[in-house]
């Protein structure tokens, strides 16, 4: 009798067991894709630094590093003293060039019955016109020094332009802001991708066939479409694989490292439930059910597929496994009893 080590269960040789109420299943061949398995890094593809257009002293400053910020939202407010008294000016300059504006309107009109009636020159006709085009040049003048100080007084509330989760933050309540200074950076954990470095000698078929799999734990997510870049590493020999994933893709985190397999050809897997397998550290086993007899088997188990797990060795096509490993191991143990 020997014990397998973290299990907790012994193997005996030849131990029979009715086999009588214990479900089980055959271990089955499926056809399925062969993958090479390379590392990948994680990135989001909606990530900004958000910099300040204009400047002041930061009076609010609402959201901190891994804070969820909701797209429009304020995510930073200056003091606008500066920006409403630009304002203001701008305002009262097109106050006066309208005035001005219509001070030249009525000139020019009444100039044109003059010159109809011929009582001035032509000169006097044309210098009031000339005046007049030169107060309406004005007020647009005017009108775009007032669109342009809003703006700035607009730059003074800085929104998300998106949702996402604040990343870093580079500046501090009260501190003095210049434009083009970098104010906070974000992004959004929506839409995520992951740079994979493939070798030369499997690109063309990588390319060829065009599917990949991200692997997170035991959740295996399918690409959405892969990006290949036409270059390749010339110190590595490597050409860029950008695996796209579908959106809110698994609990993927920008900057992480995760196995992408991409498809390469065509094999057969041997595939039991994933309930079937009893794991204790980095062991694995199954109990085997064979007519009235159930054994204790160590396996090598693989990746995980759904509700299923598969079988890399310790089994072979057709044996059946107990479902209920839990149920199969009170048996076991009763009938040494």
């Amino acid at each position: 009798m020997r014990r397998l080590l973290g299990i907790g269960f012994y193997f005996v040789a030849g131990a029979v067991l009715a086999s009588d109420g214990i479900e089980s299943v055959a271990a089955t061949l499926e056809d399925a894709a062969r993958e090479r398995v390379w590392d990948g890094r994680v990135e989001a593809v909606n990530r900004a630094t958000v910099s300040a257009q204009t400047s002041g002293r930061i009076a609010e400053l609402p959201f901190d590093v891994n804070d969820y910020v909701e797209a429009g939202a304020v995510i930073m407010r200056f003091t606008d003293t500066e920006q409403q008294a630009a304002l203001a000016s701008a305002l009262a300059a097109l106050e006066e060039a309208n005035a001005r504006l219509a001070e030249a309107d009525q000139e020019f009109d009444r100039f044109s019955r003059m010159i109809e009636n011929q009582t001035i020159s032509q000169a006097r006709f044309d210098q009031s016109k000339a005046n007049r085009d030169a107060a309406q040049a004005r007020v647009n003048a005017a009108q775009s020094g007032v669109a342009t100080a809003r703006e700035q007084l607009e730059y003074t509330v800085v929104r998300a332009p998106y949702a996402g989760i604040v990343s870093d933050r580079h500046v501090e309540l009260g501190e003095l802001v210049r434009p083009g200074q970098p104010l906070i950076s974000g992004l959004s954990l929506q839409q995520l991708r992951i740079n994979v470095d493939v070798p030369q000698s499997m690109f063309d078929t990588v390319r060829k066939i065009g599917k990949a799999f991200a692997y997170v734990g035991d959740e295996r997510i399918a690409a959405q479409s892969l990006t290949y870049f036409p270059v390749a590493d010339p110190a590595a020999n490597t050409f860029r694989v950008r695996v796209n994933l579908p959106d809110g893709a698994g609990p993927l985190y920008p900057g992480m490292f995760i196995k992408v397999g991409f498809v390469v050809g065509e094999t057969e897997r041997l595939l039991v439930p994933a309930a079937s397998v009893a794991r204790r550290s980095e062991l694995s086993a199954v109990y085997v059910v064979d007519g009235d007899s159930v054994t204790l088997r160590q396996v090598r188990v693989g990746r995980r597929y759904g509700d299923d797990v598969e079988i890399l060795a310790g089994l072979s096509e057709g044996e059946r496994v107990a479902t209920d490993p839990v149920a199969a191991a009170i048996h076991f143990k009763e009938s040494r009893q």
